[in-house]
């Protein structure tokens, strides 16, 4: 199954705040906020949601194809996608912007606060997906993930014109879209993933309800943090998976999309949803364990080790014979 991703790709600036943000808000003067957190440390990561998925699933070995825009200090980010298994062919390289950066600071609390220069994500509104199948061959599904807004909706109606199956997944996306966005985005889609605050976010802004939404897609995945995720399809029991235990709580960045590379590389072997999932909730839950969100090593005897006590030797033996 041969699956691409489009979204952003960029470095993250990932800095942590010892105390709580919450502390720092005065009710009566949130109209009016001015505030600033003396940090303790900054990391610069690689990041971006598309390059965070492809890295996963090329770390599961499913050969996953980029497809964004970057600047021309994407070399060595190009390089180390490369080494892990991702097809990097289909990224647009800007001839006069930087790649996209993300700058976000974690509290105590785990709760987080940033910011996004777009860049060359900008360009990403440039590239046809038949050029990537002109280069790679048929796609079986396209995932959309966060990118420029234009970018995305070129994308999904390409999808739907040229008849590949598409994954919605707005993401960081959702706030500054309209429900018209939404509704010409998610029309038709195979897939939409999204968190339980963008669920309710979804609804809000394009007015259909749950049920309604659920008609429109073939199956609506919805993220549920520490407690898992929540698989709906029309006219089916709603499949719920839980997280296996996590060694620590490091950083929150990234597991989202973690979750996605795992679930994704699960539709490619052929697993059934149930199986992706939780092959999805064990990459997240490395992800959160580890500081940047491609900073961890996919060791496959610990994988399985820790997938099989999560879900058990049935579920093991079964992704076992896929993970590359």
């Amino acid at each position: 199954m041969r699956i691409a991703v489009t979204g952003s790709i960029a470095t993250d600036h990932l800095m942590t705040f010892p105390g709580r943000f919450a502390d720092q808000l005065v009710a009566d003067q949130l109209h009016t906020v001015s505030l600033s957190f003396l940090v303790d440390t900054l990391d610069v990561r690689r990041g971006g949601v598309a390059a965070n998925i492809c890295f996963g699933m090329g770390q599961l070995g499913t050969g996953p194809i980029l497809v964004g825009a970057a600047g021309s200090d994407f070399d060595e980010y190009r390089a180390w996608l490369d080494r892990h298994g991702v097809d990097t062919g289909s990224v647009r390289i800007s001839e006069v912007l930087h790649t996209a950066r993300f700058v976000c600071t974690t509290d105590a609390d785990h709760n987080q606060i940033g910011s996004f220069y777009t860049g060359a994500m900008s360009e990403a509104r440039l590239i046809e997906l038949q050029s990537v199948v002109e280069r790679t061959g048929a796609l079986d599904l396209v995932l959309i993930g966060a990118d420029d807004p234009e970018a995305m909706l070129r994308h999904t109606e390409e999808c739907r014109s040229r008849n590949i199956p598409f994954a919605a997944d707005f993401s960081q996306q959702i706030a500054r879209m309209s429900g018209d966005d939404i509704r010409t985005l998610l029309e038709g889609a195979t897939y939409l993933f999204s968190n339980e605050y963008e669920k309710g976010l979804i609804e809000s802004k394009t007015g259909w309800s749950d049920d309604e939404i659920l008609a429109k897609v073939g199956h609506r995945v919805t993220t549920l943090g520490s407690r898992g995720v929540r698989i709906e399809r029309i006219g089916e029991e709603a499949i719920e998976v839980g997280c296996p235990a996590e060694d620590a709580k490091v950083d929150p960045t990234g597991v989202g999309d973690a979750f996605r590379a795992g679930f994704l590389s699960g539709l490619s072997w052929g697993v059934g949803h149930e199986r992706a999932a939780q092959v999805g909730c064990m990459l997240a839950t490395l992800v959160i364990e580890t500081l940047g969100t491609q900073e961890y090593t996919l060791r496959r005897a610990h994988f399985m080790d820790r997938f099989k006590k999560a879900y058990g030797d049935e579920a093991g033996a079964e992704v076992e014979r896929h993970l590359g």
